[in-house]
């Protein structure tokens, strides 16, 4: 905690957001993990969190926590990036926040290597919190890096296949796809056609720069290993990701094509909008989170739909439930002087099972604790159960930390681009090239 050696770092060419994440290698101001917490103190608390809604629901648990803990006062602040919460970490001063927040679990292997977000495992052990018994694997999975759990989980983000039941109905269909195979086979049966041969409804759309669709969550579905034990980049050794490529691909060519869905695709209103292409019935089954259904009944949505797991691949039947998973996560500013009074605001709000499932019911997001996973108090609306089940899921996945800010999935990403678009004519080849540039990357970024 206090003191603690901070790794140093070098400037990169990189993105933007990484590059500034990187930047923030600067030691940050050194804290304290000596006060005392029943004393008077007033305690910052920066969020990401804008939506009225969603700001109701913190509040109330920080109002809970207050009349828990009388003598802690938390000064609440929304709508704050991961940007400017690094930007004031490295500046350090008065106005830093004690407890932060992030939606970006991509940045927590820099948080915790940079020493940003203080190591929590002193203050569970202190307070006798077996942490695999309070929290999935999965979800401590994406909270730590290197054995420094920086962060914990704050609700929990799953994904699902949402699909139009007046749509299956009328195609004949029975029931959501289970398999690849059924997948491709529904969304050919699913997909409309106009009388120039264009696409006016997709039964699925692969195409990797829709909405939520980045390709590293359909990849979940696999169940794929990034990096070996040495820690170097293996996505062309593994098979997995060969036939997720080759299947994304064939589902686009027997719907009609790249290019026609992306025609179609252009069209789309905005993804948090009221035009968002499956609430406007142009998609028949559509990958998103848990906060989509809340999002369709708002809307009034015109038909009937429900939600199950996504496919898994016909040789994996067995895994079949599974799905990706993501989330908010938060943790104790290195540069906090009141470590201890802020590590009692982090307890409450990610370990106490009636807070984290009133706040789960009231954002409805996935809650992130054993214990409020199988909460009976827990919404009962189906299609939000059917989250919670995959949420459970023993094989359901997280992208691994990296130090780097999750640099190697956007660098994934960009190869998926071009080779659903038709720029990478030698798939191994590409994939090769691909894990020596996030080894590259990788090397640079732990100089």
């Amino acid at each position: 905690m206090a003191g603690r050696r901070i790794r140093s770092c070098v400037p990169v060419a990189l993105g933007a957001a990484t590059a500034l994440l990187l930047a923030g290698c600067a030691n940050p101001s050194t804290g304290s993990a000596n006060d005392d917490p029943t004393k008077p103190v007033t305690l910052k608390f920066w969020h990401g969190w804008s939506d009225p809604n969603e700001v109701k629901a913190i509040d109330a648990g920080i109002s809970r926590f207050e009349k828990l803990h009388p003598n802690i006062k938390v000064r609440s602040t929304g709508n704050v990036t991961d940007a400017t919460i690094n930007q004031a970490l490295r500046a350090g001063g008065g106005d830093t926040p004690d407890v932060v927040t992030s939606f970006t679990t991509n940045n927590v292997g820099q948080y915790c290597s940079s020493g940003m977000w203080v190591d929590l495992d002193t203050f569970m052990k202190k307070d006798g919190i077996d942490k695999h018994a309070v929290f999935p694997k999965t979800l401590l999975d994406y909270t730590q890096y290197k054995g420094d759990q920086c962060a914990l989980p704050l609700l929990a983000d799953a994904y699902g296949l949402y699909y139009n039941k007046d749509d299956f109905k009328a195609a004949g269909i029975a029931s959501p796809p289970r398999t690849m195979s059924e997948f491709q086979a529904d969304a050919v049966k699913l997909t409309k056609h106009g009388k120039d041969g264009s696409i006016t409804r997709a039964g699925f759309m692969p195409n990797f720069r829709l909405y939520q669709n980045s390709p590293d969550r359909m990849l979940a579905q696999w169940g794929p290993k990034y990096f070996d034990e040495n820690g170097k980049a293996r996505l062309a050794d593994d098979p997995k990701v060969t036939a997720f490529f080759k299947e994304m691909n064939a589902i686009s060519a027997a719907e009609g094509g790249h290019g026609k869905l992306e025609k179609l695709r252009s069209g789309f209103g905005d993804e948090y909008s009221d035009g968002n292409a499956f609430l406007q019935g142009k998609l028949a089954m559509h990958m998103d989170g848990e906060w989509r259904g809340l999002m369709l009944k708002d809307a009034g949505a015109k038909f009937h739909w429900g939600v199950a797991p996504l496919p898994v691949p016909d040789g994996q039947a067995d895994t079949y439930g599974r799905g990706y998973l993501t989330g908010t996560v938060t943790g104790i500013a290195h540069s906090s002087k009141h470590q201890n009074a802020a590590w009692e605001l982090v307890k409450y709000l990610t370990t106490n099972t009636d807070q984290v499932v009133d706040f789960a019911n009231a954002i409805h997001n996935v809650p992130s604790t054993k214990a409020a996973l199988a909460s009976p108090k827990l919404t009962p609306d189906p299609n939000f159960r059917a989250f919670i089940k995959i949420a459970q899921n023993k094989y359901s996945s997280a992208i691994p930390p990296s130090e780097n800010g999750g640099m190697y999935i956007t660098s994934f990403q960009d190869f998926a681009y071009s080779e659903e678009e038709g720029g990478e004519k030698n798939l191994h080849a590409g994939l090769v090239k691909l894990d020596k540039q996030i080894d590259a990357d990788n090397l640079q970024s732990e100089s």
